[in-house]
């Protein structure tokens, strides 16, 4: 049975055997529902290959637009896309990149989740 903490908008984001002051205090049995969805949730993508990820720009329609951002950027940003095995959704590239598409955090998680499914 263990001690949850929750998010601002309620939902567990982590779970512990003991009581953890001032953070999980909140005591659920092991068959709660939102433990078992927390315990069954699928892992955060945070990288997917290089194939991954430009199925995922061509399905999205921005491949070109992508490469049009890539093509003004410095070389070892253009060699990084051009020849990267995976791709780090946090990198500085990644970032900067998505900023520059307009991309909310939430667009970029969605968009590497859809890609991890390719």
């Amino acid at each position: 049975m263990p001690f949850v903490s929750r998010s601002d908008d309620g939902a567990i984001d982590s779970l512990f055997e003991q009581l953890q002051q001032d953070r999980a205090e909140e005591f659920l049995s092991d068959d709660e529902p939102a433990v078992v969805a927390f315990r069954n949730a699928p892992p955060a993508v945070s990288s997917v290959s290089a194939r991954q990820f430009r199925l995922m720009l061509r399905r999205s329609s921005l491949l070109d637009q992508v490469k049009g951002w890539v093509a003004q950027q410095d070389g070892e940003t253009q060699d990084a896309f051009e020849y990267s095995g995976t791709f780090v959704k946090d990198s500085p590239m990644m970032t900067a990149g998505f900023a520059a598409m307009g991309f909310t955090a939430e667009q970029i998680d969605v968009f590497f989740k859809a890609a991890a499914q390719l």
